[in-house]
């Protein structure tokens, strides 16, 4: 058999596979530059092929990498907390009877919850279809917000959040548009109304789910309220901005090497398999080894023959 041996480094894709197969480990190692978008393309899909969606309905590759685009410049920037690597999604191409808000742990690549997250009334019905960032509009907000501290208000525990994308959602820590419980999300309200309940423009979750999602997306992680309009996408600096830098802890360094500066791969022979080595004396040619192989047919054959 033959042994391989990695000068240095694996430096193929199929390294950066493993490392974030088996990065289940949350870690704080520097970024690293990167200048070709291919490779970035790439990264944001290997990423998005690693987590792990059981026991959760799949976010659209299109919503996660957007989201994915602007959570790297927003962590490029410092805006984000670097010792939680929380990414929030909440879908509203979809129905308000879907679960369309994903919590996703980035380290270990797991779903943390997959649930239901209510639009403003002034929004649409079972559908968002108006945003807006002005106060009294009672419409959800488009864009990337960083989420700061609890509060207790008429709705309990409360989550504030800071919109990150001018004109979009930058005035909704004034218009006191945050993370908070409601009767109104629940299957039974689905169920009566054919539709989610609706907030006065927050990203509004269940009673019996407002606990847990404070406790994984408080203290400055990144959240995304995803609608793909044109506008937006054109204007948003965390989209449009080139990103400088990825995550170490989830790649391999040499991806995104020059491949002159990438080391080959070389092979040698174990010791019990010099037979197999051109260069040793103890070599045996592949006809040699038929030969080999036909004679000890034949002595197996004439043994059975003789002592069946």
């Amino acid at each position: 058999m033959k042994k391989m041996i990695l000068c240095v480094s694996v430096g193929t894709f199929l390294g950066l596979t493993i490392k974030i197969a088996t990065a289940k480990e949350p870690t704080t190692n520097p970024s690293i530059a990167v200048n070709n978008m291919n490779d970035i393309n790439s990264y944001i899909s290997e990423v998005y092929s690693q987590i792990d969606f059981k026991g959760s309905e799949k976010i659209s590759f299109d919503a996660f990498a957007t989201a994915y685009r602007g959570y790297l410049n927003l962590r490029n920037a410092g805006k984000l907390n670097a010792n939680k690597q929380i990414l929030s999604v909440a879908d509203f191409t979809l129905s308000s009877t879907k679960h369309r808000l994903w919590i996703i742990d980035l380290a270990r690549k797991e779903v943390l919850m997959n649930d239901y997250v209510a639009h403003g009334q002034g929004s649409g019905d079972e559908f968002a279809k108006a945003f807006s960032n002005t106060e009294n509009s009672h419409q959800s907000s488009i864009g990337f917000y960083v989420t700061d501290d609890t509060y207790v208000g008429k709705h309990g525990t409360s989550l504030r959040l800071h919109g990150m994308d001018n004109g979009y959602n930058s005035a909704a820590y004034q218009r006191a548009i945050v993370v908070h419980g409601a009767d109104y999300v629940s299957p039974s309200f689905i169920a009566g109304q054919g539709r989610l309940g609706r907030s006065w423009g927050c990203p509004a979750v269940s009673r019996q789910s407002i606990g847990k999602v404070i406790d994984y997306i408080k203290g400055g992680t990144c959240l995304f309220i995803y609608v793909p309009q044109k506008q937006y996408l054109a204007g948003s600096s965390w989209l449009n901005k080139k990103i400088e830098r990825l995550p170490e802890d989830y790649m391999i360094k040499d991806m995104f090497l020059p491949s002159t500066s990438k080391s080959e791969v070389r092979y040698v022979y174990a010791d019990n398999a010099q037979d197999l080595n051109p260069a040793s004396p103890f070599y045996i040619t592949p006809e040699e080894r038929a030969k080999r192989e036909t004679l000890l047919a034949m002595n197996l054959d004439f043994i059975e023959k003789v002592l069946p």
